[in-house]
């Protein structure tokens, strides 16, 4: 677990060093919330769950600015947030 405040830069940190197809994923507290990254090729595919059920490809560059979009939304009181790096199968 990681401090809320940390999570943005945390996230941006280890995707930059995410393998191609290899996931992060942001949860809240019971994990019942959260967002799923997973790298494709130059791009990424983000997954937000919880209040808001939504997928979309995304760009390295805008890739900041809707994390932080998706982290207000999902985690809106959490002061924790659990982090979990993996790799899907294509």
């Amino acid at each position: 677990m990681i401090d809320m405040g940390a999570a943005l830069a945390t996230a941006l940190a280890r995707l930059k060093k995410l393998p191609d197809n290899g996931t992060l994923e942001l949860l809240t507290f019971k994990r019942d919330r959260g967002v799923l990254v997973r790298r494709t090729g130059d791009g990424f595919e983000v997954r937000e769950f919880g209040y808001r059920e939504e997928t979309s490809d995304v760009s390295a560059k805008d890739l900041k600015k809707r994390l932080k979009t998706i982290l207000k939304r999902e985690f809106p009181r959490s002061n924790k947030v659990h982090l979990r790096e993996g790799r899907e199968e294509a």
